[in-house]
């Protein structure tokens, strides 16, 4: 399963939150040498950044054990995208509503680059959801069959709400008659999240 997302939208927060081994993270430190890159707003308290991935694992029940890989954030390291979403049953696809216009690459990755079965959750950073979630995918342009929910990934149940949604939507995509079941549809990988579109404005946001 891989969990994706723009720079500091909480990828490694989520892995860590449920994870039943010690996560694994491939973090750097971010230094005043990278401060025109890895910029945040002003009071956020992150220090590093992933430079390759994060990887962790959940046992759901006796017959599904997942494997999870965040993906980095930056534009620099999107060439793991293509390796991380390799042979995957599905991508969550973390947003924050304060940055959507981080979240345009992996939307864009997901949607026009994969085939994966995939699943946006918008990050409730502070426990409560501040836009309607019909406007946040008018935000971001979902399509319909993309669905949408909102969890606090700070707390593993949520957590794993949230991947249970990415494993049931990946078992009704790939079922007969599904949009990855249908007749003659292939599964692929391939491209990079380098192509944002613009963003659009959240009605009342």
């Amino acid at each position: 399963m891989v969990v994706a997302g723009g720079f500091g939208v909480g990828k490694t927060t989520a892995v860590g939150a449920i994870s039943e081994i010690p996560a694994i993270r491939t973090e750097s430190w971010m230094t005043a040498a990278t401060a025109q890159i890895d910029r945040l707003d002003p009071g956020i308290d992150k220090t590093t950044t992933t430079v390759a991935m994060d990887f962790g694992r959940i046992t759901i029940d006796n017959s599904l054990v997942l494997y999870l890989f965040g993906t980095p954030g930056q534009p620099r390291f999107w060439q793991m995208w293509d390796d991380l979403s390799r042979g995957a049953v599905g991508a969550l696809v973390l947003v924050d509503t304060n940055h959507l216009d981080l979240s345009f690459p992996a939307v864009n990755y997901f949607e026009q680059d994969t085939d994966l079965p995939w699943v946006v959750c918008v990050n409730l950073f502070h426990g409560h959801l501040s836009h309607d979630l019909a406007d946040v995918r008018d935000a971001l342009s979902l399509p319909a069959h993309v669905p949408l929910i909102s969890a606090d990934i700070r707390e593993s149940r949520h957590v794993a709400q949230a991947l249970l949604a990415v494993v049931d939507h990946a078992r009704a995509q790939t079922a007969p008659g599904g949009r990855l079941g249908r007749p003659g549809a292939q599964t692929t990988t391939g491209g990079r999240p380098g192509h944002p579109v613009a963003p659009f404005a959240i009605a009342g946001g």
